[in-house]
């Protein structure tokens, strides 16, 4: 939509200036009425206070320029605590804890979870929990299909 294309234009630049993405806008008509929906990313977690500044900024930004005509509701947030990761992105998210969705399966395991080590020379290592222990393994980099962060309990 044409709303969606303005609304990117006028925040792609000042949200990477603060250290965001701007991962996706959404200009959508509900039973409420017309929302403005605006999903932000970063490698770092992105808390209730982030949230609160960004939809101050925003709608400044948005009040300013004026890019949609009437009356909408917005809403920021996040991809959230589980956010998909773009397997080009997967080195920044060294340290992190991650599920990985591999093509070709590791012993068997197609799904590993774990905390991820290193990405070095294409192998990826990852430390994992087998029984009570911790263990480091080490496969393909090209055999991970999707990531994205996990929630480790």
């Amino acid at each position: 939509m044409e709303e969606e294309r303005k609304v990117e234009s006028l925040l792609r630049e000042p949200l990477e200036g603060k250290g965001y993405e701007l991962a996706s806008v959404h200009y959508l008509s509900t039973k409420e009425g017309m929302k403005l929906e605006v999903v932000v990313d970063r490698v770092e977690p992105i808390g209730l206070e982030d949230i609160v500044a960004l939809s101050g900024l925003i709608s400044e930004i948005l009040d300013e320029e004026d890019p949609i005509p009437g009356a909408y509701t917005l809403d920021v947030s996040s991809l959230g605590a589980e956010k998909p990761i773009a397997l080009e992105k997967l080195p920044l998210y060294v340290g992190k804890y991650v599920n990985l969705h591999l093509s070709h399966p590791f012993k068997g395991e197609n799904i590993l979870e774990g905390h991820l080590l290193k990405i070095e020379e294409g192998t990826l290592t990852l430390e994992v929990k087998q029984k009570a222990k911790k263990v480091q393994i080490a496969f393909p980099l090209p055999d991970v299909d999707k990531a994205r962060l996990a929630i480790e309990f």
